[in-house]
């Protein structure tokens, strides 16, 4: 079903465009054996991307600051996995994750192709919860910077999605209306809800088979973008 009135359309960044978790494993390799960790890369992986989750939706939800955000996350995953690292290696670590996270950029399937086919009717941007410094160098080195006309992340703006501040300031930067945008990202309450509750159409990029109610537009891969855009 093709969706009519939209002129403008708003993109989250990691996990729905930029492989973050693929991203992310490829630095931790690198920084781990730059500081001499001796650990194995999955077992920390899986250990870490859930606590990382739960951290950043403490973030989200402004109960942590940044600077917690980055230690915390490493330093109970070490806790869990029963390693001993000094916190000023954690701390030296958590430095060096965000130097090197932003030098792989390995992007997920489709993701320009269809970024070419949506910019020929419609306007591009970006909404995202990411760090502004981090969020700017992965669109430039993943060379899709060129698509977007606006930017906007969550440390400029100072709230986070789902708050509607950022929305709003997301759509008056674009210079255009709620009823004539839509978003799509990989998260259900800070992309989908969010969007939803002022008034900004929505499509979920259901990357891990979540379970949704039948009233929200979903996809499985981006090119399935196209059956509505």
């Amino acid at each position: 079903m093709k969706l009519n009135g939209i002129t403008d359309i708003f993109f989250d960044l990691d996990h729905t465009l930029w492989d973050f978790d693929k991203n992310s494993k490829l630095t931790f390799d690198k920084i781990f054996k730059i500081n001499d960790i001796e650990i194995d890369l999955d077992e920390f992986v899986s250990v870490y991307e859930p606590i990382n989750f739960q951290y950043w939706k403490l973030y989200r939800e402004e109960k942590i600051d940044k600077k917690n955000l980055r230690f915390n996350r490493l330093h109970d995953t070490f806790s869990m996995l029963k390693l001993e690292v000094h916190e000023t290696t954690i701390n030296k670590l958590s430095d060096d994750y965000i130097t090197y996270l932003s030098t792989y950029n390995h992007l997920f399937s489709n993701a320009v192709d269809i970024l070419h086919y949506l910019s020929n009717d419609y306007t591009l941007h970006i909404i995202t919860n990411g760090f502004n410094q981090v969020q700017r160098k992965k669109l430039v080195n993943s060379k899709i910077d060129v698509f977007f006309k606006s930017v906007t992340d969550s440390e400029s703006v100072g709230v986070k999605k789902p708050n509607s501040k950022i929305f709003n300031h997301a759509i008056t930067a674009a210079n255009t209306s709620a009823e004539q945008s839509i978003m799509i990202g990989d998260n259900l309450e800070a992309d989908i809800y969010g969007a939803l509750d002022v008034g900004i159409d929505a499509i979920f990029y259901n990357l891990n088979n979540t379970p949704v109610d039948n009233s929200i537009k979903q996809i499985k891969d981006l090119q399935e973008l196209e059956n509505y855009l």
